[in-house]
């Protein structure tokens, strides 16, 4: 089972995801700022989405909005952001 080890921002609505099999990501969140629904407004807030955090391994909010470490892996390796080498990005 794929985890998230680590994420790090790295612009206003990326992060950097490090999974447990050694491969990251950086993952643009722009559709969830959009999305306008009622667990993903509060990320509009830059100071709130920079509250993100760990729990279990998936990627999660304080407003209890989680996504898992499977779906973004599997995203971004569908839309070829998935790298395999230990080069940070």
């Amino acid at each position: 089972m794929i985890k998230l080890i680590a994420i790090e921002r790295k612009e206003a609505a990326s992060l950097l995801l490090r999974f447990s099999d050694g491969a990251w990501g950086v993952y643009d969140f722009s559709r969830y700022l959009n999305a306008n629904t009622e667990m993903t407004t509060p990320l509009r807030d830059p100071a709130f989405f920079g509250r993100y955090f760990i729990e279990a391994g998936a990627l999660a909010w304080p407003n209890g909005f989680d996504l898992s470490a499977e779906s973004l892996y599997r995203r971004l390796r569908d839309d070829g952001k998935l790298h395999y080498d230990a080069k940070v990005a």
